[in-house]
Parts: C-alpha cells; sequence; structure tokens
C-alpha cells in the first residue's frame, strides 16, 4: 500500500503585483499530453501567450494560457503558511507506486 503525500491548497495570493499571472501548458505534438512549463504575467491573454511564447514555447505545437486566479493548486511543497491541508479520499481503491 502506497501512503498518500499530504497536500495543502496554496494560496490565491498573486505572485506578481503588476497585471494577473497565467499558468502556461504546453504540447510539442499532437500526440502528446500537455504539460506546465510555467507561469508569465501579463493584463491578456495575447500579451500572454506572446511572453509564454518567448519563454516556455517556441517549439510547442499547441500552447494553452489559463488564468492562474482560476487555477487551483495544490502542493506537497511548503509555499504558503496559511495553506490548511485537504484531506484525499482513498476510497476502495488500491493504490501502488511503481518508480
Amino acid at each position: 500500500m502506497v501512503e498518500l503525500p499530504t497536500r495543502s491548497r496554496v494560496g490565491d495570493e498573486p505572485r506578481a503585483a503588476v497585471g494577473r499571472e497565467w499558468e502556461v501548458f504546453v504540447r510539442q505534438t499532437a500526440e502528446e499530453p500537455l504539460r506546465h512549463v510555467g507561469s508569465v504575467t501579463a493584463s491578456v491573454p495575447d500579451e500572454a501567450y506572446e511572453h509564454a511564447t518567448r519563454l516556455f514555447a517556441w517549439y510547442a505545437a499547441d500552447v494553452w494560457i489559463c488564468p492562474a486566479d482560476e487555477t487551483r493548486r495544490y502542493s506537497t511543497h511548503d509555499l504558503d503558511e496559511n495553506a490548511e491541508p485537504v484531506p484525499l479520499s482513498s476510497g476502495d481503491e488500491a493504490r501502488t507506486y511503481e518508480g
């Protein structure tokens, strides 16, 4: 049986003082899954796309820009001193880890 991690919901406070924060997901080919590559700060989605392309995605087939304030982040890392743990229901599903 694998021990479930304890994650806390990271606060919704912006990480930058200017502009809106956007999470960037890219995919190199249509067959690959999207993967998170980072965040950018910009006023509007097109500006975020431009920043993201220059920083992370000049090679990508697909670029997704998602508003960070509408993206929920959970982490096992201590990123927010006010974060409260969110329990994960293990249900009846047996979990294994193959590393």
